[in-house]
């Protein structure tokens, strides 16, 4: 079983479909709307228009789990980020990444240690991980980590398809 054989519903109705990723690299983001590090949006965007033709793409993963800094609507949450940010990426629901009710493709993600050894509990909003196209977790970013800084451009530029 890979990230793309995992079930989670988008954000505004139906699958997301992870499966449709599969060859692909992406690099997925819990996000929060009223965070501190919210103005990742825009150098998220920044990566997927840069990437998307290369085979990548981000997928945005709303949690309301830290301090309730996701408190809106699916139809909120979609707004804000495409009037605020420009998004086009993908998003999924509003999704535990934590504790008992921890979403199953977290449960896949969180063993991933970064580059500073933590592994286990995601930390806060916006912490981010790279998928490989066979489904593999090829890196964990801290939520602090810029989405364009150079160790996130790597991984992504090592893990393309084409």
């Amino acid at each position: 079983m890979t990230v793309f054989d995992i079930k989670i519903d988008a954000l505004t109705g139906g699958s997301a479909d992870l499966a449709q990723y599969k060859g692909s690299a992406v690099l997925i983001v819990n996000v929060a709307s009223r965070c501190g590090l919210t103005p990742q949006y825009a150098a998220l965007e920044r990566l997927q228009q840069d990437y998307a033709s290369r085979g990548f793409t981000v997928l945005g993963v709303p949690c309301n789990q830290f301090m309730g800094q996701e408190p809106g609507t699916p139809e909120e949450i979609a707004t804000f980020c495409s009037a605020t940010y420009g998004t086009t990426f993908p998003m999924t629901q509003k999704t535990d990444v934590n504790g008992d009710n921890r979403h199953p493709l977290y449960t896949e993600l969180v063993d991933t240690a970064d580059a500073d050894g933590h592994s286990g509990d995601i930390r806060w909003n916006f912490e981010k991980f790279l998928i490989a196209p066979d489904g593999t977790v090829a890196a964990r970013f801290a939520p602090q980590t810029e989405p364009e800084a150079a160790e996130v451009t790597a991984a992504i530029n090592s893990v393309l398809p084409r």
